[in-house]
């Protein structure tokens, strides 16, 4: 029971010292080429769906779970005004968009909409944002059928000037 005990200790150590490596940053730019998997100073929630890296862009999958919240959190940025530039597309059907402001990825109650849900046409997407205070962008992905997909390249998080 002890040695079980250890190794959850030392996984939660190691999960939390990587992340710590992680530092606010004042911009982003993404595409996602070199990703084998999520970054560790990113987090993807997906619920009973698949939000992975592949084929050099981020994929939300619905597979037979459509209506799942999934999110993709960037890391920390600074507080400030920013301008997002996204490239969006998807395989069809009624999906959409929704970016959150997010204090902490384990707290929902902590997730704050700072652009409405908009629908999912292709193509690049451009947000203007405001952060009032040091926090994670998140991404909000809607899938309303079985087997859709959302495909997220060309991620540019930019100060505005």
């Amino acid at each position: 029971m002890r040695k079980i005990v250890f190794a959850g200790i030392l996984a939660l150590g190691g999960f939390l010292t990587a992340n710590a490596q992680c530092k606010t940053v004042t911009n982003l730019t993404e595409n996602f080429d070199t990703w084998k998997e999520i970054n560790k100073c990113w987090t993807a929630q997906q619920g009973k769906a698949m939000l992975y890296a592949s084929e050099k862009k981020i994929i939300f999958y619905s597979m037979n779970s459509p209506g799942e919240n999934m999110y993709l959190i960037t890391p920390k940025i600074k507080a400030g005004k920013y301008t997002l530039t996204l490239d969006i597309s998807d395989n069809g059907g009624e999906t959409t968009l929704e970016l959150f402001s997010i204090n902490n990825t384990s707290d929902a109650k902590s997730y704050v909409s700072i652009a409405k849900a908009s629908k999912i046409a292709g193509g690049k997407k451009t947000f203007d944002i405001s952060l009032k205070k040091d926090s994670n962008l998140g991404l909000k992905v809607l899938l309303n059928g079985i087997h859709q997909a959302v495909y997220v390249d060309n991620f540019s998080l930019n100060p505005k000037k």
